[in-house]
């Protein structure tokens, strides 16, 4: 499995679906299935590092897992709060910048004061940057950019003629990004479900049956590789 450097995607963003399910085939809680899903985590992280790919974006908790049980949604935040600890010096190490795009504000203050604080460390590092979606939903996202919009038309500070494609990506959580050129969903799922929704136009997909906690490299690169084997026309005519 060859893979040219030179046609490597800018973005990789993944749904990481799958844990529970994958969990529940082995006779095991749900919260069992987050943890090893952490550990897969951690190995795709290292490898996009390696690969030289310099944004990361991973679906860790959508505005929709509010929805589940509490119990499960206290185990998540605990298994954050130790990612964050054990990973720290390893971001620092290889210089990756940690980056939340979502609403830090709905989650328990020590949870935001961690995170914060994860982000104000490794701000300036710049060999990945790794986002990580929390309590984040696409259609959410664009309702607060057009709001935010909004109150500045209202305070005369942006003229209605001004609003345009490029003024509006100014007022979402990705502004500093690039658009995922690839977005991979594990378990067999075949929808984005509310995730990067104006940034994925023209992003290529790579939907596959394995479930997250057995995602493994070489699962990654097979991704890698389809994506490098498809023509992007972005809406022009492509003459073969």
């Amino acid at each position: 499995m060859v893979l040219e450097t030179s046609k490597l995607p800018k973005h990789v963003a993944i749904i990481m679906d799958g844990n529970g399910r994958w969990a529940k085939k082995q006779g095991l809680p749900r919260i069992y299935g987050h943890q090893k899903g952490v550990e897969v985590a951690k190995k795709i992280i290292t490898k996009t590092w390696e690969l030289g790919i310099p944004v990361l974006t991973l679906f860790a908790f959508s505005k929709e897992n509010w929805e589940r049980p509490k119990e499960e949604i206290t185990a998540l935040f605990e298994l954050l709060k130790v990612y964050l600890d054990n990973e720290l010096e390893n971001l620092k190490e290889k210089e990756i910048c940690f980056k939340v795009i979502g609403d830090k504000e709905d989650f328990p203050k020590d949870v935001q004061e961690k995170l914060s604080l994860v982000e104000r460390i490794t701000e300036k590092y710049n060999k990945l940057i790794l986002c990580m979606a929390l309590s984040y939903g696409g259609r959410a996202e664009i309702l607060k950019a057009t709001r935010q919009i909004a109150e500045r038309v209202k305070k005369n500070e942006i003229d209605l003629i001004e609003i345009n494609e490029e003024l509006f990506r100014k007022f979402l959580y990705t502004k500093d990004l690039p658009d995922p050129d690839l977005l991979i969903r594990t378990s067999g799922e075949m929808r984005i479900s509310n995730f990067l929704i104006f940034q994925s136009a023209y992003t290529e997909f790579y939907f596959t049956e394995v479930c997250w906690p057995e995602f493994t490299e070489e699962e990654y690169l097979k991704a890698l590789l389809s994506y490098q084997q498809r023509i992007r026309k972005f809406g022009r005519v492509y003459e073969f």
